[in-house]
């Protein structure tokens, strides 16, 4: 993670590509999206926070299965990474770098955070490297969790933990050891007393956070200027008042050995990231957090070693499109992380109790365990949020699971005090998958198979109203997921032999082509393999891709027969020449018997490969004085950006840029003119790149 200025440093170290990179090899120049949004930030001479996310990036997939250890897994995974960025960073750091720009750089998405100008914008906008340009605004990540008045006084074992079934499984002998959580929030009290011991840098006398704490709150985010911790810390300390990051790590792992025992794995040890300034983030910090997590390195944010990277991690925050969030950059970390077989326990939101309200990145992805909230009656917390997902057109059942989220006690910057909110429920649920990896060394890192355990065991619960096209005594369904996990009976089913598989699917991308047809394929498990045949049904879902004019439609059935574990569906991709952004299509998967589906959904997505060649065109330049200020009116053929100058004597007065659409548009010019005649200069450039002709006209006076 390094940030740049106008020298520009080597892109994310020099290591070696590893594995197939997607992107377009047909000679095209391809059109990178730009958010609209982009271009509000940037008007008027603004200086704007944005991503530029590039299109070089390895196969994931294929990496994570291939290695025989977990350590080989991780290097693998982590050198393909850096040398995707490597490869491929470098030049446009050296654009955005002579436009002024401010520049910090990551691997786990090939992606650059900006501090720039429009003229930042344009230069990269264009290239045929760079797959979109995202608004990388500040908004509020915290999610409404509420703080309770509730007992200070232990309770030995809370019932939230006994809830779940952790002292069960303590009781035969494992409670987190050798395990590393992480927690990814507003920091953590790292001296509290149920917390210190079970600190990775705690040696029991001094502390050593290299590798063990980052912080990804550089400057000011949330626009106070003051930070109640500070900025750029070298010490784990929480800024939240209400300690929600330190809440929801005692949740996982707290326990003061004095009758406080509020974590589910106590026996684990963690570690720290802060995404947040005072419960404000941006898509940059949450990337950031995720990056250090998957190599940790040192405080300065060198010497990145995957080795060290956790087991579980623990999110309890949001990211809401509405405020701009970068949801694809976002989604490749959390697949990144999965491929690394870190187990990632995301709540579900707190927009409740209304269905299809799991709409916030991270808990919208197939590749997040996502987790809603309920009472100590198991009934559902009315604030939890409900699924199906609409937000991205998926349609898949979400929450995954739930866990006890309401009057939860744990650990806070004055002792001990009571929360309630799905981000105390997902603790649970990471923890939990702890405890099955301490007592089952070969379940580490085969985190579909965790999932599938968690679910099948899950006490089964029906809501009272179903959302969606649910029936009343389905599961999984829209409220409960699969149920409230019991970890107990999790750990019992994986200590047995059984014939349940889980069936799963990854992301996959293709680019679209120009002609004919491009194959896109899914490559669909079962694990364990199985013992008697596993029939899944499969059928293609739309996205934003509309069937058969962009894809063909595929429907089937998949038989497994004993053993096998792997089959594949191919869906055939109507190419064309049409300049369009990147589309999206859904695999849906139902499995027969006891086969669970963890990853349920997978997204395909159609990259974009083509070339706009044809520059837009501006007609109908036209201006009056409105109020003693010239109002400027023109025609765009295509939305594009139009850099307007007024001239008077030949000379420019006046200059600004504006982002148009296309048919009629009016820009006010906020100046003050001296008395005389005037013209308007208009010179319009689209998305691509592609600059119109220059046009002058709108002949006016001032008087």
């Amino acid at each position: 993670m390094r940030v740049l200025a106008a020298s520009v440093l080597a892109a994310a170290g020099a290591v070696a590509a590893t594995g197939a990179l997607a992107g377009s090899d047909r000679g095209q120049v391809p059109v990178a999206h730009v958010d609209p949004r982009v271009y509000e930030d940037t008007a008027g001479g603004r200086t704007g926070h944005f991503l530029v996310r590039l299109r070089a990036r390895p196969d994931l997939e294929l990496l994570g299965r291939s290695p025989a250890s977990r350590a080989e897994q991780g290097r693998a995974i982590v050198g393909a990474l850096r040398g995707a960025a490597a490869a491929s960073q470098q030049d446009v750091i050296t654009t955005l770098a002579g436009q002024g720009a401010r520049v910090r750089a990551y691997w786990i998405v090939n992606a650059l955070a900006v501090e720039g100008t429009r003229a930042a914008v344009d230069a990269v906008a264009g290239r045929a490297d760079v797959a979109a340009v995202e608004p990388d605004r500040a908004f509020r990540g915290l999610m409404g969790d509420s703080r309770e008045a509730g007992p200070s006084a232990p309770r030995a074992i809370e019932w939230n933990v006994e809830k779940v079934g952790a002292p069960g499984v303590w009781a035969l002998g494992h409670r987190g050891e050798d395990m590393v959580y992480a927690n990814a929030d507003t920091g953590v009290v790292w001296d509290h007393t149920a917390l210190k011991s079970r600190y990775r840098g705690w040696n029991g006398s001094s502390a050593t956070h290299d590798y063990n704490w980052w912080d990804a709150i550089h400057a000011d985010v949330n626009g106070d200027g003051t930070n109640l911790c500070g900025f750029g810390l070298r010490v784990p300390c929480d800024d939240d008042r209400g300690s929600h990051g330190t809440h929801t790590l005692g949740t996982a792992v707290g326990d003061d050995g004095a009758g406080n025992q509020i974590g589910v794995a106590p026996g684990a040890r963690w570690i720290s990231c802060r995404n947040m300034d005072e419960g404000v983030g941006r898509p940059s910090t949450y990337i950031e957090c995720l990056q250090f997590f998957l190599a940790p390195t040192d405080l300065n944010g060198a010497s990145p070693d995957p080795a060290r990277r956790p087991h579980a991690i623990g999110n309890s925050y949001a990211c809401p499109p509405s405020e701009s969030c970068a949801v694809g950059s976002l989604q490749q970390a959390v697949d990144a992380i999965r491929a690394a077989g870190i187990f990632i326990s995301v709540s579900a939101g707190n927009e409740g109790p209304n269905c299809s309200t799991v709409a916030f990145p991270p808990a919208v992805y197939d590749s997040s365990v996502t987790i809603g909230s309920t009472d100590r009656n198991d009934l559902i917390a009315s604030s939890s949020s409900r699924g199906p997902v609409t937000a991205d057109g998926s349609g898949r059942t979400k929450p995954d699971l739930v866990a006890p989220g309401v009057s939860v006690r744990s650990s806070i910057r004055e002792g001990y005090g009571t929360k309630s909110g799905t981000s105390m429920a997902s603790p649970h649920v990471g923890a939990a998958a702890l405890l099955l990896w301490s007592g089952f060394p070969t379940l580490r890192g085969n985190v579909d198979r965790t999932e599938q355990l968690l679910e099948q065991t899950a006490v089964k619960l029906t809501p009272a109203t179903p959302c969606g096209s649910e029936v009343p005594s389905q599961v999984p369904n829209n409220t409960y997921g699969h149920g409230r996990i019991d970890v107990l009976a999790a750990y019992r089913a994986a200590g047995t032999p059984t014939s349940a598989t889980a069936v799963s699917a990854a992301n996959v991308a293709v680019p679209e082509g120009n002609r004919g047809r491009t194959t896109l394929t899914f490559a669909v498990k079962v694990s364990p393999p199985a013992q008697q045949p596993v029939r899944v049904a499969y059928r293609t879902t739309p996205g934003t891709a509309r069937p058969g004019a962009d894809y063909a439609t595929a429907s089937g059935t998949l038989v497994y027969a004993p053993g096998e574990i792997e089959k594949r569906v191919h869906v055939g991709v109507v190419a064309d020449r049409v300049v369009e952004r990147d589309e999206t299509f859904f695999l849906r998967l139902s499995a027969a018997g006891s086969a669970t589906l963890p990853r349920a959904t997978p997204v395909a997505t159609i990259r974009n490969d083509d070339a706009d060649r044809t520059p837009p065109s501006l007609t109908g330049l036209s201006a009056r004085l409105v109020l003693g200020r010239p109002l400027v009116r023109f025609m765009l053929s295509e939305p594009a950006t139009v850099a307007l100058s007024l001239e008077r004597k030949g000379r420019r007065v006046a200059s600004l840029s504006i982002v148009g659409k296309a048919g009629r548009n009016s820009a006010p010019v906020r100046v003050r003119l001296a008395a005389g005649d005037y013209l308007v200069r208009a010179v319009p450039r689209d998305r691509a790149g592609n600059v119109g002709a220059a046009v002058r006209g709108g002949a006016f006076t001032v008087r």
